[in-house]
């Protein structure tokens, strides 16, 4: 299982509603504005019958008062008044410093007739006729760009949302890394440090050699996983070494560790130099790591095989098993922090040799191919010293 799943789906589903929320918001502020365009244009057909009323000479008997009332009260809708051929006659709720120019006033009607259809205005029986063009105000083109600005604002949060989550994550992987690696070293120091104090009393008694021999070993053992532990966090030394011997010792250990039923082979190379910058205690930790992966891969009965490759700038370290393979969306994902399929375990394997190759060794470390039932190669890709 993957402990950080749960976060990732919160987040896909915050995306998600994020984006439903800039969609029905884009929805309905579209709606308003198509509204509010009618109402617009109801208003301009009224002031164009006003105009036209307050036009008539043949009945003089008509109360102009609601005429020149609505004609007045127009007082943020842009509008023009022009005769049958577009002359303008005059003017209202346009730029008044621009509106001197007559240049602006022409790019003004220019941008009405394209934005919408001119109001006709008969007067005198069809005798005269008027024009009223005009624009939308000032309230509906902010209504219009509105829902893009809210879009663009929710977006740019949550951006910095993602990246603060990330930044979130990162950090405490690293916590969890550091953490783990010095507490781990601290508890194994001190039984280290007394076991030692035993074996050196045991060789001077002469007594129960057999038994300090092997004492000693695993006490090798302890020091070497200390040394593990405590350089997590800090940046390696890397020196130039075999890395044939590194691998022939880290197979050696695992056999002795394996079931009998799997086969865990070393292919030397002996045609180029295998020597590469390396930190030999945690690179032997990344190939037992992958090869105790690809041991918990074969069920039963199978064969492990490490092979070094050359090509023109890397040595590539391959190792090869026969187990239950990976399907390719998993690729890149096993070497995520808790990602295992085992029961018991935190999944930070592959991740901590993820993190010693790229990081420290700056090489890369990939699932080179893979098939569900057939096996999989694992390749760490590490970069030849320049000659």
């Amino acid at each position: 299982m993957n402990i950080y799943t749960h976060k990732r789906r919160y987040k896909i589903a915050i995306i998600g509603l994020a984006i439903l929320i800039s969609i029905l918001s884009l929805g309905y502020s579209n709606f308003l504005v198509e509204k509010l365009s009618e109402q617009e244009r109801k208003r301009v057909e009224l002031f164009a019958e006003a105009t036209r009323r307050f036009a008539q000479t043949d009945n003089m008997n008509e109360d102009l008062t609601f005429v020149s009332e609505v004609i007045t009260r127009n007082d943020n809708i842009p509008v023009i008044l022009t005769n049958e051929n577009d002359s303008i006659i005059s003017h209202k709720n346009l730029n008044e410093r621009k509106a001197v120019n007559p240049e602006y006033l022409k790019r003004r009607l220019s941008q009405m007739k394209e934005k919408h259809d001119p109001v006709i205005i008969d007067i005198l029986n069809g005798k005269i006729e008027r024009r009223v063009y005009y624009d939308d105000s000032t309230l509906l083109s902010m209504l219009f760009w509105f829902p893009f600005v809210q879009i663009g604002i929710f977006g740019l949060f949550i951006l910095m949302a993602y990246m603060a989550f990330s930044a979130s994550r990162r950090a405490e992987q690293n916590q969890v890394w550091v953490g783990m690696s010095k507490e781990t070293a601290h508890q194994l120091g001190t039984p280290i440090s007394s076991l030692i104090a035993w074996v050196e009393l045991m060789k001077a008694e002469q007594k129960c050699h057999e038994y300090a021999d092997e004492m000693q070993a695993d006490l090798s053992r302890l020091e070497t996983i200390v040394e593990r532990f405590s350089k997590v966090g800090a940046r390696p030394v890397l020196k130039p070494t075999d890395i044939d011997q590194v691998l022939a010792n880290s197979v050696a250990y695992m056999k002795r560790r394996a079931s009998t039923q799997i086969e865990i082979n070393y292919i030397k190379n002996e045609s180029d130099s295998n020597i590469v910058p390396l930190n030999k205690a945690l690179f032997s930790w990344v190939i037992e790591n992958v090869i105790k992966n690809a041991i918990d891969a074969i069920e039963r009965k199978g064969t492990i095989k490490i092979s070094v490759v050359h090509d023109k700038k890397h040595l590539n370290v391959d190792i090869e098993d026969t187990g239950k393979g990976i399907s390719r969306t998993k690729f890149k994902r096993i070497f995520q922090p808790g990602i295992t399929t085992k029961q018991r375990g935190w999944g930070l394997g592959l991740s901590l040799s993820k993190r010693i190759i790229n990081d420290y060794h700056k090489g890369n470390i990939f699932v080179k191919w893979s098939e569900p039932g057939k096996g999989t190669v694992i390749r760490i890709e590490l970069k030849r010293p320049i000659d």
